[in-house]
C-alpha cells in the first residue's frame, strides 16, 4: 500500500463501524478499514437481517392458521426450509455487495483482517495478505463488536449458540434454548411457529429482565399459549451428548430427557481480545466493554470505540450506526461536541407477539423521579384480527408518565404490529410529549395504535 496513514482507522466493520468509516469519506477523511470476516457484522450475517427474515417466514407459517379460522379454504403451504435458507443468503450477499461499492465508492481502504493497536494511532494488521502492515490515523476508532457466550460448566461447548441457529439445515424437531433473554424469546417464537417443540430454561425469575415487567409477564403468557415449554429458576450444571442428542443436568424445576438440539442464549460479551488495550492502557469495564465516555472517548487521546464492543449505551444496531455518524460528524464535518447518543430509545423484541418498548420502564421511572411523581396508564384488548379468528389473547398498551405536566417517559406494547407502530411515537416522545399530547391526537381507527392515545 503506498499510502499507510490516514485520518481514521476503524477496527470492525459491523453497522456502526461502517456508518463510522461512510460518513468520515463523505467529509474528505480519508479512512481504513478493517475486518477479517464478512462485511456487516452480527446485524447483517447473523443477527437483525436473518433473525428478521426466520421471524417473517414464522409469521407467515401463522397466518396461515388465522387465515383457516376466518373461513379459507384449501391445503397449508409448508415452509421449504433449504430453499429459504439460500434465498434469504442472496438478500444478505446483497447487502454485502451495496456495502463493498458504497465503501469503494468513496475511496475507503477495505483490508480484510484483524488489526491491534500498537501505539499512539498506529495499528498492525495481523492476517492474510496484510500480516504485518502497519498504519497510522490522527484517530482509531474500535467497533469490534461482541460475540454470543457459553456457559462454562462442563460440556458448555456443546450444542449451538444464536450464530449456529441460522446455519442450522432444518428444524430440529426438538430444542432446548437456555436463556431468557430477547435472542432467547425471539428464537422461540420463530422456532415454534416452525414446528420444532421448543423448551426454554430461565435461570432468573422473569424473561427479559431489562424491560417493563408487564411486558415480560406477556412475553411469557404468549409464548405458554403456543406451546413452549417455559421454566423459570433453573440452573444448567452439564451438558452430554448421546448419539444425536443432548441430555442436561440441571437444578431447578425442569423436565428430564433427551432433545435433538440446545441452543445457548444467555447473552453476548465483546470482542476485545487481540486489540492490544492492555498495552496502550485502554481502560475497560468490569464486564469487559471498553469504557468510554458520552463522546465515544476511551481512556487514551485519540481511540474511540462504539457499539456493542463499548460502554456506551444498550447493545442495539441503530444506536451503533448513530453513534457511529455522530462521531464522525464531529471529527471531520465540523458538528459540535456532544453526547453521541441522546433521548428515549425504541426498541423492539421480535416475539410471538412482538413487544415494542421506547424510554424507561415503570420500575425505572420510580427509581429516578420517586413513585409520586409517576403516574401508569395501561390497557388490555383483543386486537381486530384476533377477535375475528377467535382467540381470546389480548394485546397490552402501557404509557409511564412523570410531573405534574405527565410527560411520557416510558411506552410499551406487547401485540400485533407493535414493531411498526413504535417509530412515529419515539419521534413524539423525543420532542416532550405529554398525556395531554396523546390525549389530543385523533385515533386512527380501528388500529391497534389507536389503543395508546385512548388510554384514560
Amino acid at each position: 500500500m503506498e499510502n499507510s496513514e490516514f485520518d481514521l482507522i476503524v477496527l470492525g466493520a459491523g453497522s456502526g463501524g461502517i456508518a463510522a468509516a461512510i460518513r468520515a469519506a463523505e467529509h474528505g477523511a480519508r479512512v481504513a478499514l478493517l475486518e477479517p470476516h464478512e462485511l456487516g457484522g452480527t446485524c447483517v450475517n447473523a443477527g437483525c437481517v436473518p433473525k428478521k427474515a426466520m421471524w417473517l417466514a414464522a409469521e407467515l407459517a401463522l397466518m396461515q392458521k388465522t387465515a383457516t379460522a376466518l373461513c379459507f379454504s384449501g391445503d397449508e403451504r409448508t415452509l421449504d426450509w433449504p430453499r429459504f435458507i439460500e434465498h434469504r443468503q442472496r438478500y444478505i450477499g446483497n447487502i454485502h455487495a451495496s456495502y463493498r461499492q458504497r465503501l469503494d465508492d468513496l475511496g475507503v481502504v477495505t483490508l480484510r483482517t484483524r488489526g491491534r493497536l500498537v501505539g499512539p494511532g498506529l495499528v498492525t494488521c495481523l492476517d492474510g495478505a496484510h500480516s504485518g502492515w502497519e498504519l497510522a490515523g490522527r484517530g482509531v476508532l474500535l467497533a469490534t463488536g461482541g460475540r454470543s457466550r457459553r456457559a462454562s460448566i462442563p460440556g458448555g461447548e456443546l450444542g449451538i449458540d444464536s450464530d449456529g441457529f441460522f446455519d442450522l439445515a432444518q428444524p430440529p424437531p426438538s430444542i432446548v434454548l437456555v436463556g431468557g433473554g430477547y435472542i432467547a424469546v425471539e428464537l422461540a417464537g420463530i422456532l415454534s411457529a416452525l414446528g420444532s417443540r421448543v423448551c426454554m430454561l430461565v435461570r432468573g425469575e422473569r424473561l427479559l429482565e431489562h424491560f417493563d415487567l408487564d411486558l415480560s409477564e406477556a412475553a411469557a403468557l404468549h409464548l405458554r399459549h403456543v406451546g413452549v415449554d417455559l421454566h423459570f429458576g433453573v440452573e444448567v450444571e452439564g451438558v452430554t451428548r448421546s448419539g444425536a442428542c443432548y441430555r442436561l443436568r440441571k437444578r431447578g424445576s425442569a423436565p428430564e430427557g433427551e432433545v435433538d438440539e440446545l441452543l445457548w442464549a444467555i447473552g453476548r460479551a465483546p470482542n476485545t481480545e487481540g486489540l492490544g488495550l492492555a498495552g496502550l492502557g485502554v481502560a475497560t469495564t468490569t464486564d469487559g466493554r471498553i469504557e468510554v465516555d458520552a463522546h465515544g472517548r476511551t481512556s487514551v487521546p485519540g481511540v474511540f470505540a462504539i457499539g456493542d464492543v463499548a460502554s456506551l449505551g444498550p447493545q442495539l444496531t441503530p444506536l451503533a450506526v448513530r453513534a457511529g455518524r455522530a462521531l464522525s460528524d464531529q471529527l471531520f464535518g465540523g458538528a459540535l461536541a456532544g453526547p453521541l447518543l441522546d433521548g428515549p430509545v425504541p426498541t423492539v423484541v421480535f416475539g410471538r407477539p412482538p413487544l415494542g418498548s421506547i424510554g424507561e420502564s415503570e420500575a425505572r421511572a420510580k427509581e429516578l423521579w420517586g413513585d409520586g411523581a409517576v403516574r401508569v396508564y395501561r390497557g388490555h384488548f383483543r386486537p381486530m384480527l384476533a377477535a375475528l379468528a377467535g382467540s381470546e389473547l389480548r394485546a397490552l398498551v402501557k404509557l409511564v408518565c412523570v410531573g405534574e405536566e405527565e410527560r411520557v417517559v416510558g411506552l410499551h406494547v406487547a401485540g400485533p404490529a407493535a414493531d411498526e407502530m413504535l417509530q412515529g411515537f419515539a419521534v413524539a416522545m423525543r420532542m416532550g410529549a405529554t398525556k395531554a399530547d396523546f390525549d389530543a391526537t385523533v385515533a386512527i381507527h380501528p388500529t391497534a395504535a389507536e389503543e395508546l392515545v385512548l388510554l384514560r
